[in-house]
C-alpha cells in the first residue's frame, strides 16, 4: 500500500489536530491541488509539457527549486519505469515521492530531547518580526498542559520592548520571566535564568534571543557565550535550539535557515504563520536545503493551533480534496 491510499484509511478517525491541518493549509491545498487537478484535466497524456508545467507548479508553491528538481528527476524516473502514460496516475505517486524527499532516510522524531538530570532547556532564535515571543508563549502553555513547571528568561536585552513583550505573555500563560533592566547582557540573564530554574526545581526553561542577522559575527558571539554559560550550569544545555520562521517570507525563510545554522547548532525549525500562505511547499524545501527538520508549525492563533510536525498529516492536509 501506498502513502496516499494509507493516508487515506488512517486519518478516517477523529483527531483534532488533523483538523487543525486540514484548517491551515486552505490556502495552499486551494491553491496548489487546484492546479494540479486542472493540469491533469489539461493533458490527456504526460509529455514534456506536462512535466515542465508541474516543475512551475511546484516552485510556485515554495517547495524550492533544488528540491523541485530532485523530485521531477525520482518522478521522471518512476513513469518510465512503471510506464504510466495518463497524469490522472500520478497523484498518488507524486505523495509517495514528497514524502520520501522531506524523510530522506532520516530517522524523524519531534519528540523533545529532555534532560532527565534537571530542567529541560530550549533556545529559541529568530529575527524580529517572525512571531518568536508568542511561539514560546504558546510552547510554555503547551508545556504546563502537560503539567510541567516553566521558567521563561528574557535574553533578547537588545530588541526595544522585547522584555516587556515577554513578561506581558509570561503574565498570560502563567509563566515566571526572569529579566534583568540592569545588564545588557543576555549571557548574564541567562545564568540568572538557569540558576533559578535548578533552585526552585522547573522542568522547562525557555529562552528569548536578539536574531540580528545583519551583524552576525556579534550574533555567534552572543549565542557561544549563552551556549557556554548554559552548559556550565546545565549540563548539555540547551537541550534544543529552535529557529523560528515566518512561513509567510518563502525563499527569504530558507535564507534565514542557511544563516542561522551557519552560526549555531540548530536542532529544529518552527514555522509559524503556514495558515497565511498559499506556498506551504515551505515546509518540504527547508528540510531539503537546510537539513534540519521542521518540529512545530503554526496553523492559526490559538495556542492548539501550534502543532508538533507530523508529515503525513501535512500531506493528508494538503491532498485531502485528492483522496
Amino acid at each position: 500500500m501506498g502513502l496516499f491510499d494509507k493516508l487515506k484509511n488512517v486519518f478516517k478517525k477523529d483527531d483534532k489536530s488533523l483538523g487543525t491541518y486540514e484548517k491551515g493549509l486552505c490556502k495552499t491545498r486551494k491553491s496548489f491541488v487546484n492546479k494540479l487537478s486542472n493540469l491533469s484535466k489539461e493533458y490527456k497524456e504526460i509529455n514534456e509539457n506536462y512535466f515542465e508545467d508541474l516543475e512551475e507548479l511546484l516552485i510556485s508553491a515554495d517547495i524550492g527549486v533544488n528540491t523541485v528538481m530532485d523530485f521531477m528527476e525520482k518522478l521522471q524516473q518512476r513513469v518510465i519505469k512503471e510506464k504510466i502514460k495518463d497524469p490522472k496516475m500520478l497523484t498518488e505517486i507524486i505523495v509517495d515521492e514528497l514524502f520520501i524527499i522531506y524523510v530522506n532516510d532520516d530517522i524523524l522524531t519531534n519528540k523533545i530531547n529532555y534532560n532527565e538530570k534537571g530542567p529541560t532547556v530550549i533556545l529559541f532564535v529568530g529575527v524580529n518580526g517572525v512571531g518568536k515571543t508568542t511561539t514560546i508563549a504558546k510552547l510554555a502553555s503547551k508545556f504546563k498542559d502537560e503539567g510541567k513547571k516553566v521558567l521563561l528568561v528574557a535574553a533578547d536585552t537588545f530588541r526595544a520592548g522585547a522584555v516587556e513583550q515577554l513578561v506581558s505573555w509570561g503574565k498570560k500563560v502563567g509563566c515566571k520571566v526572569v529579566k534583568d533592566e540592569n545588564t545588557t547582557d543576555p549571557a548574564s540573564v541567562v545564568y540568572q535564568g538557569l540558576e533559578k530554574a535548578k533552585q526552585d526545581g522547573y522542568d522547562m526553561v525557555l529562552i528569548d534571543t536578539a536574531g540580528r542577522l545583519q551583524n552576525k559575527v556579534n550574533l555567534m558571539k552572543e549565542l557561544e557565550k549563552i551556549n557556554n554559560v548554559g552548559d556550565k550550569i546545565i549540563k548539555g544545555s540547551p537541550h534544543e535550539t529552535f529557529l523560528v520562521i515566518d512561513a509567510t517570507t518563502g525563499q527569504n525563510g530558507i535564507s534565514q535557515a542557511k544563516a542561522f545554522k551557519e552560526i549555531t547548532n540548530l536542532t529544529g525549525i518552527i514555522l509559524t504563520k503556514l495558515d497565511g500562505t498559499a506556498k506551504g511547499g515551505i515546509v518540504l524545501a527547508i528540510k531539503e536545503e537546510v537539513g534540519v527538520p521542521v518540529r512545530y508549525i503554526g496553523l492559526g492563533e490559538k495556542k492548539e493551533d501550534l502543532q508538533v510536525f507530523d508529515i503525513e498529516k501535512y500531506i493528508y492536509g494538503l491532498f485531502k480534496d485528492m483522496m
